[in-house]
This record gives C-alpha cells, structure tokens and sequence, in this order.
C-alpha cells in the first residue's frame, strides 16, 4: 500500500464531492485505542473536540479527506463504522463510530481566545528636574486573528484570537503632552508584512526616559508561540512620536 502524507491542495474547493462517503462520515468518531473523542460530523463541516478550535467545511474526494484550508489527509480505510487515515505525520489514525449520545460534540462556535486581560498602569519618571506621569492601558477588542496549528491527531486546525489595542498618554503637571492608542497596522514597514497579518500586539511596556523623550516597548506576536517582533517607541517632550525596531 502507497502511504500519502498531507499535502495543500489550493483549488480543492473545484474538486468533485463524494456524497456517498460524506454521508456515511456523519456523526462522532473516536480513536480506536484511546476511546478519546476526535471530532464530529455534521452535513459539511467537521467540528473538533477542543473548545477552541473552530469548525471546518470538508470535503472527500477519490481517496482523500479536504478541509476548506486545501489540507488533504489520504483515506486508508472508510467503512459505515471506521475511518482510518493519514495525519500530518503520516501517522495512522484509525477511527471508529461512536454509539455513546455522551460523546456527542455540540455544534457551537467554539471560543475566542483573548491574549491579554484588560490592564491599565501608569507612574511617574522624571529628567532634567521634570516628572511626568504616563500610563498604558491594554484593551482586547473584537478583530479577530487565525492561527493555524495542529492537534492532538495530527489534524490542521484553526484557533481565532482577539487583537488588542494600546493606549498611551504622558502628562507634564495638568499638560498633555501626548495621548494616542496603537494599533499592529501602525507597525507596517517595521514588522514584515506576512509576520504582522498574523500577529497580536500583546503587550506594551514602559522602557526608560533620556534626552530622547520617554521610550515604550511595543511587544508584536505570534499567539502562544516564541516568535515577536519589539519595537522602540519614543515620545519626544513636544509630543513627537518616532518608532524604531529594536528586537526580533
């Protein structure tokens, strides 16, 4: 038997559908070692286990399982009762149909992860003989970012998180010198363009004041991954802002 790892299809959407084996993958399907719920089948799409990862539209054709990313996993076996494929590792997965009503995944939309807290802190830094009192505030908002990654069974799936925006202001007594909020669209030119449209702007952090003005770190990431992008920004005593890369 010839084994075939998944691979991206990008016009699987043009692609023929098997009714027939769609209609005989509808319900929950389980690991045949394990007993553990791998995900449920409902008309078109396909919902997982977790609670995190978001439903997807599928499709079969020939001998292959489509999720509406273009991943395809090749069929080994697929009967009224089992299905066993490939995943991503080229593992074999061997499902069976579950018959336990307990084991039934709801069809709910799953949930929006949310990368930070609302968080509001602010002091005081003082140069040259002048104090001035800034403070951030961290607000998740509702724009959505996907992650793509891989569960448990070696199966593509989709997380969604919410993006955040920050808010800076500096005062000097009663006077405002600045007050702005920052979005990840005003880091286009520092951040590569591919890296920012994944990318959560999770978190903001008073660094240092010198000559300069005062220096805020604005922290650019993938979502629960090690991959960010720093950026160095420096509000001038007349209210300048300049922006500078500082780590990667």
């Amino acid at each position: 038997m010839v084994v075939l790892v998944a691979c991206n299809q990008n016009n699987s959407s043009s692609l023929p559908d098997d009714k027939e084996a769609k209609e005989m993958l509808q319900g929950v399907w389980v690991d045949e070692e394990s007993g553990d719920v791998s995900f449920r089948v409902s008309g078109d799409t396909l919902y997982f286990a977790d609670t995190t990862s978001m439903p997807t539209y599928f499709r079969i054709y020939k001998d292959s399982l489509y999720l509406a990313s273009g991943t395809a996993y090749s069929i080994v076996k697929h009967t009224e009762h089992l299905f066993w494929f490939n995943n991503q590792n080229g593992d074999l997965l061997k499902l069976q149909k579950s018959d336990d009503d307990d084991a039934d995944i709801e069809a709910t939309a799953p949930s929006v992860l949310t990368y930070t807290h609302q968080v509001k802190i602010d002091s005081v830094a003082a140069y040259n003989g002048n104090r001035y009192h800034w403070y951030i505030a961290i607000n998740p908002t509702k724009y959505k970012v996907t992650k793509r990654t891989f569960n448990e069974d070696g199966l593509e799936v989709e997380n969604v998180y919410y993006d955040n925006i920050m808010h800076i202001s500096v005062f000097q007594g009663a006077r405002q010198i600045y007050s702005s909020d920052f979005r990840k669209q005003q880091y286009q030119g520092l951040v590569p363009a591919a890296f920012l449209e994944d990318a959560i702007l999770a978190n903001m952090a008073f660094s240092h004041i010198d000559a300069a003005g005062l220096h805020f770190n604005a922290t650019l990431c993938i979502p629960d991954g090690a991959t960010c992008y720093m950026v160095e920004s420096t509000i001038s005593y007349t209210g300048v802002l300049s922006m500078q890369l500082v780590e990667y």
